[in-house]
């Protein structure tokens, strides 16, 4: 179990968890994140904001791969609280050379929505994405991935139907240190969301699960992922460490077509 920090002085507490202020150039990073996936935007065919609920950012994109491939679907990240899926558009361009298809899920942040009705929202929106590409006739094999909150959010859509395999990039699998960080303000974390949607305190998914983190990341980061890994030791998926990455030039692991990331996950087409 990690170290729930309540013994650790405030501004420790919340430095443990600032990935923003941790990374020098994280500012520049995320211009740079927009600038591309508006580069992605203008070049690649596709249904943009497809909306599987009411509220506003109950939406998803998808870009058109071959009929047949499957669904490379990433969730973003941001705290749960933070960011938006049109900022990590890009992470499709490696997919999409390799011929996937791929698509992204926006979800209501908090405060304005719980913790538990942001899972109940993704878990729409991944049946959602599925049913917009079987409609269309193409294949409903899902391979899910998320980033920083996204991997937590993936890790509890494993389970969704269609999900062949899943990828969690700098995740959070327990919620219990959160509770005692500047984070908690939005999140307002009840005893019950801390146990029933931590994914180190659930029954494990029977479906390959690759758990990555970058080595220049915070250790509580990096705790989180090697925490999760160890209890999934012997099922299928594996960690993996992606050598000097950083909690934001990680993703660009993900965006190029031979990027470590994209290629274990495919690896389970």
């Amino acid at each position: 179990m990690l170290d729930s920090l309540q013994s650790w002085p405030q501004a420790l507490r919340d430095a443990a968890y600032d990935n923003t202020a941790a990374v020098r150039d994280s500012a520049a990073q995320l211009a740079g994140f927009d600038a591309r996936s508006a580069a992605l935007l203008a070049r690649a065919a596709g249904d943009i904001d497809q909306r599987y609920g009411a509220a506003e950012r109950q939406v998803f994109d998808c870009f058109t791969g071959r009929a047949d491939a499957p669904t490379l679907l990433f969730i973003h990240g941001g705290y749960w609280q933070m960011r938006h899926k049109n900022s990590f558009r890009f992470v499709a361009e490696g997919a999409l050379a390799l011929g996937l298809n791929a698509a992204l899920l926006g979800y209501t942040l908090a405060p304005q929505a719980s913790l538990t009705q942001i899972v109940e929202e993704v878990r729409q929106g991944i049946a959602a994405v599925r049913a917009h590409a079987l409609a269309r006739g193409r294949s409903g094999d899902i391979l899910l991935c998320g980033w920083s909150a996204g991997a937590h959010l993936t890790a509890l859509g494993l389970d969704c139907e269609g999900v062949r395999a899943g990828l969690g990039v700098s995740g959070i699998y327990d919620l219990a240190p959160l509770q005692h960080t500047y984070l908690n303000a939005a999140l307002q974390l009840t005893p019950t969301e801390v146990r029933m949607l931590s994914p180190l305190h659930l029954p494990l998914v029977d479906k390959p699960f690759i758990t990555a983190f970058g080595t220049a990341e915070l250790p509580q980061l990096q705790a989180q992922s090697l925490a999760l890994s160890l209890l999934r030791q012997g099922c299928e998926g594996g960690l993996l460490a992606v050598d000097g990455a950083d909690h934001f030039s990680i993703l660009n692991a993900l965006a190029a077509p031979d990027g470590v990331l994209l290629q274990r996950l495919v690896g389970w087409v």
